[in-house]
């Protein structure tokens, strides 16, 4: 004979939740077991731990060999001069490598629109544990030969992002405790126990455009002051489902 108020009551509970970004509801499953579905995010604010950033090198001429090795040379002048600033090798990692020919432009060195031309690109991926690095290795990648900043992307390391997922796991199935206790008060009904749990969660990690970088560039193409890099903060966020009985 409660089965009417509890319906009605639960959509009221239901409407609030979804204004203040919760999900509640209560139901009788076919079991006729009453239950109280409510869901929690909880969300960790921090400081990346880690950057990645794309640099790479672009050489064209008419003889595709020369193009080639002078792609080579260049490449090879970026890694060393990486690697003297204490990167380690293993944190170095050719991205992506590629030879086309196409005609060369108005504008292109050797010649008019009837040149062939043989372009080569090398693209290497930087690791780095110390974000504040990220500004200075750009700096140094372009002084040593590096024509193309693809990506910088600021993100957690692996146990970095494991411990704040926890955290995040934590505050959301508080949150969702929380919406469950308030339902059944407002229900004159107990939290008996909890009938199943799932959970989800995810973050996002800051990504810079090359435009951004190359914005302390003169007019040379050299850096007129240091690169300003900013790593921003990254949500570490974790979601809840959990079904009570009732």
């Amino acid at each position: 004979m409660y089965a009417k108020p509890i319906i009605g009551l639960a959509i009221a509970v239901l409407i609030g939740a979804l204004l203040l970004g919760g999900t509640v509801t209560a139901a009788t499953d076919s079991a006729d077991e009453r239950v109280i579905h409510v869901s929690g995010t909880g969300k960790v604010t921090t400081s990346p731990d880690r950057v990645i950033i794309t640099v790479g090198v672009e050489t064209e001429n008419p003889d595709a060999a020369t193009a080639q090795q002078q792609n080579a040379a260049k490449m090879d002048a970026v890694v060393s001069a990486l690697k003297k600033m204490g990167i380690p090798a293993e944190n170095i990692q050719t991205s992506g490598y590629s030879m086309y020919s196409r005609t060369a432009d108005d504008d292109s060195p050797f010649g008019g629109k009837e040149v062939k031309v043989y372009v080569v690109s090398n693209n290497v991926v930087v690791t780095l544990e110390d974000v504040t690095m990220a500004g200075e290795v750009i700096d140094t990648a372009v002084s040593s030969g590096a024509n193309q900043v693809n990506s910088v992307r600021f993100t957690l390391s692996d146990e970095k992002s494991q411990e704040l997922r926890a955290d995040a796991l934590h505050a959301a199935v508080t949150q969702a405790r929380a919406d469950a206790d308030a339902v059944a008060d407002a229900l004159g009904v107990m939290i008996l126990g909890v009938k199943e749990v799932s959970v989800g969660g995810s973050y996002t990690p800051v990504v810079y455009a090359e435009e951004a970088v190359y914005r302390s560039m003169d007019a040379a193409g050299s850096y007129a002051f240091p690169t300003p890099i900013e790593s921003g903060s990254i949500d570490v966020t974790a979601t809840v489902s959990v079904t009570y009985f009732i």
